[in-house]
């Protein structure tokens, strides 16, 4: 197999989110009212990046075979503590983010700890925690309300240099500074052979318990940062069950649209971007084509269908089982 082939092989569902997202945006854009402005191009980003953060922090669990149903009750525990919190002189709201996404970390850092050291499925953990993260907003928030520091919320939805939205940036700094380092950190690796057959990684002395923990430590921050992205967005904090719901929902579909399997070992925190890009421009389309939003789980579960579809494929068609670790 040749080195080109051997890329394309392994990253073939992060193009096809790429190439599906390129699709939908330009007839987004070519049916668009105004076309492609920098009001538009911020206002898109700002919805989707609050999805692509929690997907990202979806993937972490899914590469070692778990899967993190917190996620989005993380993200509205965030949203409130950060309505409370991140408030008064720019100063202040500097520490009280550090301390949201701090939470956040926390939060993920017990889910992975009762996965490890409690042994206990993820899925039922992590519904477990999710309902007291949910409890902890709703106490913070019995209601809707609060504010944010209007500054730095201004600058993180605003666009750069009046063209770049903010939040793409702030996405791309994300990728950056935590996936990539992540990826290709000893701990990352050790995450990808843990969900590939965890009796073999930990023969092999991989650092299986060290790996789970910080692939949910990592979840629990990125989906902290989401939730601090949508304050700077709507200037308030509600805790929501059924938005918590929708966000994590999506997030797996995410994921699954972005080429990651869900049985571990195999995928990319950016294919996880680009599938909730395509979920969120599904969204754009029916607006623009003024279509019942009521179609929109349907379009959504058809590009699911799809993805997934091809990911069997793609399985049923190697001979070897090897052939998916070489």
């Amino acid at each position: 197999m040749s080195d080109l082939r051997h890329r394309l092989y392994h990253n073939g569902g992060l193009l096809a989110a790429i190439g599906l997202f390129g699709l939908m945006f330009t007839i987004y854009v070519a049916n668009h009212p105004v076309g492609l402005t920098a009001a538009v191009a911020a206002t898109a980003a700002n919805k989707a990046v609050l999805l692509a953060l929690v997907a990202m922090a979806q993937t972490l669990p899914v590469l070692t075979r778990g899967l993190d149903l917190s996620v989005g009750m993380v993200f509205i525990l965030a949203n409130c503590m950060a309505s409370a919190i991140v408030v008064g002189t720019i100063g202040e709201g500097l520490l009280g983010i550090a301390a949201v996404l701090g939470a956040g970390a926390l939060a993920g850092f017990l889910n992975g700890a009762i996965v490890v050291w409690g042994r206990l499925q993820p899925i039922i953990t992590t519904l477990a925690t999710g309902a007291i993260y949910y409890g902890i907003a709703l106490y913070i928030r019995p209601g809707p309300g609060g504010d944010v520091q209007s500054d730095i919320a201004d600058l993180a939805t605003g666009q750069l240099f009046g063209v770049v939205p903010t939040a793409l940036i702030i996405l791309l700094g994300v990728v950056v500074l935590v996936w990539l380092p992540y990826r290709n950190s000893v701990l990352g690796r050790a995450a990808y052979a843990v969900g590939s057959n965890e009796q073999a990684a930990y023969m092999s002395g991989v650092p299986v318990h060290r790996a789970k923990l910080l692939a949910y430590t990592l979840a629990g921050f990125l989906a902290a940062f989401g939730g601090l992205m949508l304050t700077f967005n709507t200037y308030s904090g509600e805790a929501s069950a059924p938005i918590a719901g929708n966000y994590t929902l999506n997030s797996i579909a995410a994921v699954v649209i972005g080429g990651t399997s869900l049985f571990g070992g195999w995928g990319s925190a950016i294919g996880s971007i680009f599938g909730a890009f395509v979920l969120r421009t599904i969204e754009d389309l029916l607006f623009v084509f003024n279509l019942d939003p009521l179609w929109q789980p349907l379009f959504q579960g058809v590009v699911l269908l799809a993805a997934v579809s091809l990911g069997a494929l793609r399985v049923l068609r190697i001979r070897n089982r090897l052939e998916l670790f070489v």
